[in-house]
């Protein structure tokens, strides 16, 4: 099935995951990671993107962020991957890609839809197995977030904001996420539709001629020069 091209909606929220080729590892050592995120943190101001939450799997990457412009997404994961690619590739004594083809990204409406995502992303080593609680797993944005630590990296979303106390966002992973909204936030964010209400995809994405979801296409054909992959599940830590 053809993907169809990215939306992207200056100040609006993204959640994006890059996932390594073939299912291999992204990052072997300590300091993969770290220069990962070295790279995320100095791209991300020179791209003007606001960095909410994220999430450094063994084989993959999440992340939430809000760009100010219209290629500024873009043009920091394609130079972010670049980047460590190159580093990856000579540390570790390999040639050849590292990334399973482009990047995926869905549109984040706020409200319900932000706040779910940044549950989502910082859950991802608990379904995974990695970690028994979120503030366990060393390289996701939960402790940062939870003020447990500090990350310079972090530039919190209004949505988060509102949450108005460390308890009140920590209370949110209390509570068992609702089954039907991590679904939908997967299956969005593989296939680029645009995670939000019924109003917002009516009001801000259809005039756009963006495909709203698998069975509500928008106002113009989709991109036949891609493919999106299969709708079978995916291993909980293979790019959740």
């Amino acid at each position: 099935m053809p993907r169809q091209s990215r939306l992207v909606l200056p100040g609006v929220a993204l959640h994006v995951i890059q996932r390594g080729n073939n299912r291999g590892a992204c990052f072997h050592v300590r300091s993969d990671y770290l220069l990962y995120l070295l790279h995320l943190h100095e791209l991300a101001r020179k791209f003007e993107c606001a960095v909410h939450a994220y999430c450094l799997m063994p084989n993959h990457v999440h992340l939430l962020l809000t760009p100010s412009s219209g290629d500024g997404c873009m043009s920091l994961m394609r130079e972010l991957g670049q980047r460590y690619v190159q580093y990856f590739n000579r540390r570790h004594g390999r040639t050849g890609t590292l990334w399973e083809g482009r990047y995926r990204a869905s549109l984040v409406e706020s409200a319900r839809y932000v706040l779910a995502c940044y549950r989502y992303i910082e859950l991802n080593p608990v379904r995974a197995g990695l970690a028994e609680r979120p503030e366990q797993y060393e390289w996701s944005s939960h402790r940062g977030n939870a003020a447990l630590q500090s990350d310079s990296l972090l530039s919190p979303h209004v949505e988060f904001l509102a949450t108005g106390s460390r308890e009140a966002y920590l209370g949110l992973f209390e509570q068992a996420f609702d089954v039907a909204l991590l679904r939908e936030i997967r299956e969005s964010t593989n296939a680029g539709y645009p995670l939000g209400s019924d109003v917002f995809k009516a009001a801000v994405v259809e005039p756009t001629g963006h495909k709203l979801s698998p069975g509500k296409p928008g106002r113009r054909p989709r991109d036949p020069g891609n493919e999106t992959e299969s709708g079978s599940e995916p291993d909980l830590l293979f790019g959740l």
